[in-house]
């Protein structure tokens, strides 16, 4: 297996897409996939790259390096770019696609940011996904967590970018630390009808399990998972740190714990597909 376009993955089937902050984090997210026996996307936000110094090329380099030797196929996606000078350095860094967030600005800004941001990704290959809205949860969206994406603006919002993927907002948000979100399952289905691109869930690991397999049976193709990973490695973490100085001591479960936490959210998506 290898690194594969983002485009090839979600082609195929139903696939899961785990945030990345750390070398650990990606680790994590292949070793999981090789137990489910799943492909995976690894994404890194720009949020992680603000973390690491505003340098994107240490984490996606460390990142393209566990996806050529993993076990089963990965991609590699830039998530919620808001600065366009990042996604223009997603080629050169071996990403197959990445998600241009224009949602704070007016309609018309954001279409012409995004048509802008689709047209250099397809010129160089790239696999390009956006959000029309917000689907809430981060501080400073400009949209309460209610909001809800209408298909008709949806398929009208799809046809004036070009892109190739659609965050949509229909019950979840970001940064749940709950799996208690309720999903508007018929706003799903209307979506599907109307918008001819892929639709992503932003916001997953507030999703339960039965309410996963039921968006990703009723037309959900890429589900973001982030906070679930977090609240795996940070629990691991508190839990086995005590007094080491040693930080692999700690470290070590803390990176299986997240493992298992993509195992267990790519079979309940594996499962919806049957």
């Amino acid at each position: 297996m290898a690194l594969v376009p983002t485009a090839e993955l979600v082609k195929a089937a139903p696939v899961c897409a785990f945030n990345v902050i750390t070398l650990e984090h990606a680790e994590a997210v292949v070793a999981g996939a090789a137990r489910a026996g799943r492909p995976v996307i690894l994404q890194v936000s720009e949020n992680a790259v603000r973390f690491h110094g505003g340098r994107l090329a240490p984490l996606s380099a460390a990142s393209r390096i566990v996806a050529e030797e993993a076990e089963v196929d990965v991609a590699l996606h830039l998530d919620h770019v808001v600065t366009e000078r990042l996604w223009r350095a997603a080629p050169e860094h071996g990403f197959g696609s990445f998600m241009v967030d224009a949602s704070r600005l007016s309609y018309a800004d954001n279409v012409a940011a995004t048509r802008a941001a689709a047209d250099f990704g397809h010129a160089h290959g790239l696999w390009v996904e956006a959000e029309l809205g917000t689907i809430g949860g981060k501080a400073g969206d400009p949209h309460a967590p209610g909001a809800r994406t209408d298909p008709a603006e949806a398929a009208a919002y799809v046809a004036d970018t070009g892109v190739d993927g659609l965050a949509v907002a229909v019950g979840s948000q970001h940064a749940m630390t709950s799996r208690d979100a309720a999903l508007d399952h018929e706003l799903i289905a209307a979506l599907r009808a109307a918008v001819p691109v892929p639709l992503v869930l932003h916001g997953s690991s507030g999703v339960g399990d039965g309410e996963l397999r039921r968006a990703v049976a009723g037309g959900i193709r890429k589900v973001n998972v982030g906070t679930a990973l977090n609240l795996a490695y940070t629990g691991a973490v508190r839990a086995g740190s005590g007094t080491h100085t040693d930080p692999r001591r700690y470290l070590a479960p803390a990176r299986d714990a997240m493992a298992e936490a993509v195992a267990a959210y790519l079979r309940t998506v594996a499962a919806a597909e049957g």
